[in-house]
């Protein structure tokens, strides 16, 4: 939905299963036109839409598909601004863990299903209108081991200029603006606010004045809130770091992320929330450092049975509902959100885009899941929205949606 002129807020539909194209089009018809209608009625509404590889593959090929699809949002008001373009194939159902790295930027075709996700894009939105795809940050760690490190990095560097060189080209031919945005996550190939800045310096060094402008113009961070509070990261002065080296946000992930303090009691029901789906990193904080960080829960759990030290809070990458007031021991990170928000309306137009990414549905424990995904998608918006105001995002622009 859009928040005046500037801002288009949505949620992520990769909260639905959907490989192929008749799964994903199946939940938007199901789930996504239901929310639609509870939280905007007759006002417009923006899609976030999450296409794997081979759903897009199909949609690229068949035009009448892609027709259908228009004439489907354009009945509803509904519109597309953004897709989430970080997992490449099956995102529900099996184990995912690492393989959502995979295929990483040192490949041919994570450039080309990119590529594939803006062109597809470029054709559905409204014309003029800013357009954004999300996508993983380069690589995972745990792949640049080894002797081929720099060989790697040479690989990954070259697809993403190329990539940049392709979004220029896509905005001229358009008169669009085209970003996409690089999201830092624990354990990713840069993951905190200092190695997100590495990898932009590295990525620009050496390039002309044109070039460095063309990378700066159409890449940049998409900002996972949830991600960025796993690091104990304060909003502003992440932020103000990204605006002083001119990395633009291309997105915002609104998302949350579980917290608590360790004990025998605590640690215990933590267990709850292990699956065998998603990597669940832990980072563990004592003082104002990170003492230790584990690849997943069930690592972090077997470690702190023999552990003399558990430090003073966790925090697990588990993205929790927005709405959701988490009952003792858990706490969340619901706070990086707002801070994020109170500083980015003091600064219109830094930011248009917004979604939330709420995927773990499937798997949250029973005492935080709704019985319906889309009692709960309603509730995350009605939750944002009223974070928007009280930030001052009103106070900026009128608010043009009906909650």
């Amino acid at each position: 939905m859009r928040l005046g002129t500037e801002i288009d807020l949505a949620y992520c539909t990769n909260i639905h299963r959907g490989d192929t194209w008749e799964e994903t089009f199946a939940g938007l018809a199901r789930y996504t036109d239901e929310v639609r209608r509870r939280v905007a009625g007759d006002q417009p509404y923006g899609i976030g839409l999450r296409l794997s590889a081979r759903a897009a593959a199909t949609l690229t090929a068949d035009r009448s598909l892609r027709d259908d699809f228009r004439r489907w949002m354009d009945e509803r008001n509904a519109y597309l601004f953004t897709i989430n373009g970080f997992p490449y194939g099956t995102f529900h159902g099996s184990r995912v863990k690492e393989q959502v790295y995979a295929p990483d930027w040192t490949t041919p075709e994570r450039l080309s299903y990119t590529e594939r996700l803006f062109t597809l894009l470029d054709e559905w939105a409204e014309p003029g209108r800013a357009i954004s795809v999300s996508t993983l940050p380069g690589s995972f760690k745990e792949f640049f081991s080894g002797g081929t490190e720099e060989e790697s990095w040479s690989a990954m560097l070259g697809q993403a200029r190329a990539c940049a060189d392709f979004l220029a080209r896509l905005g001229e031919s358009s008169g669009r603006d085209v970003h996409l945005g690089f999201e830092p996550e624990p354990l990713g190939l840069f993951e905190n606010t200092p190695e997100t800045v590495a990898f932009f310096e590295r990525l620009t060094e050496g390039a002309t004045a044109a070039g460095r402008e063309r990378c700066l113009r159409h890449l940049g961070v998409n900002y996972d809130t949830c991600h960025f509070a796993l690091q104990f990261e304060d909003p502003q002065e992440a932020l103000g770091t990204f605006r002083r080296e001119g990395i633009r946000i291309s997105k915002v992930h609104l998302s949350s992320a579980l917290g608590l303090t360790p004990g025998p009691d605590s640690l215990e029901e933590l267990r709850a929330f292990q699956d065998d789906v998603y990597l669940h990193q832990v980072l563990v904080r004592k003082g104002d450092a990170v003492v230790r960080r584990f690849r997943d829960l069930p690592d972090a759990l077997a470690w702190a049975e023999t552990a003399e030290e558990l430090g003073e809070e966790w925090r697990v990458h588990f993205h929790v509902p927005l709405h959701a007031d988490l009952a003792e021991p858990f706490s969340d990170t619901r706070e990086h959100i707002t801070g994020l928000l109170r500083h980015l309306a003091e600064e219109p137009g830094w930011c248009g885009h917004f979604e939330m990414e709420t995927y773990t549905w499937e798997v949250l424990p029973e005492a935080i899941r709704s019985r319906d995904v889309v009692d709960q998608l309603v509730a995350e918006y009605d939750w944002c929205l009223r974070k928007f105001a009280e930030a001052g995002f009103n106070r900026k622009r009128k608010m043009e949606t009906s909650p």
